[in-house]
């Protein structure tokens, strides 16, 4: 079933200049990027997108090394794409993940993961919208 999921490349990665690798690696890995763009979240963007894990202790850390440095946000899209590509990036933790994944080439640890990935096709649809509206992800098919 052709699915969509939302990826954010995070700042530590984008300050260390792995977009076009990890680009390279995710379009070589037939993964159909539907949608992109370069942000620079603002703490109530992180705030409102990491609210699930509001009442969890790292909380405030997360949403502060989300809004320090640009990120890079996408949709996209393959059969069975959340879990496709989760299984493509790796274990949360780097010291955990598939030799050759991003989080382990690219990672350091479990906040500095390189990576974002929706973990379920409802929260993708949700994370999303708040990105991207239908008309662009649509314009882009």
């Amino acid at each position: 079933m052709i699915q969509q999921t939302l990826t954010i490349i995070k700042p530590e990665c984008v300050a260390k200049h792995h977009i076009g690798d990890i680009l390279q690696r995710i379009e070589k890995a037939d993964f159909k990027i539907l949608a992109i763009r370069m942000v620079r979240l603002q703490s109530q963007e992180a705030q409102q997108f990491y609210l699930i894990h509001k009442d969890r202790p790292f909380y405030q850390e997360l949403v502060q090394y989300m809004c320090s440095g640009k990120v890079v946000v996408m949709v996209l899209e393959k059969d069975n794409c959340v879990e496709a590509f989760r299984k493509f990036i790796g274990s949360t933790n780097p010291k955990d993940a598939a030799p050759g994944t991003i989080r382990k080439d690219f990672g350091t640890d479990i906040q500095n993961n390189c990576v974002h990935a929706s973990d379920s096709p409802e929260n993708a649809q949700k994370e999303i919208a708040f990105f991207f509206s239908a008309k662009e992800i649509i314009l882009n098919q």
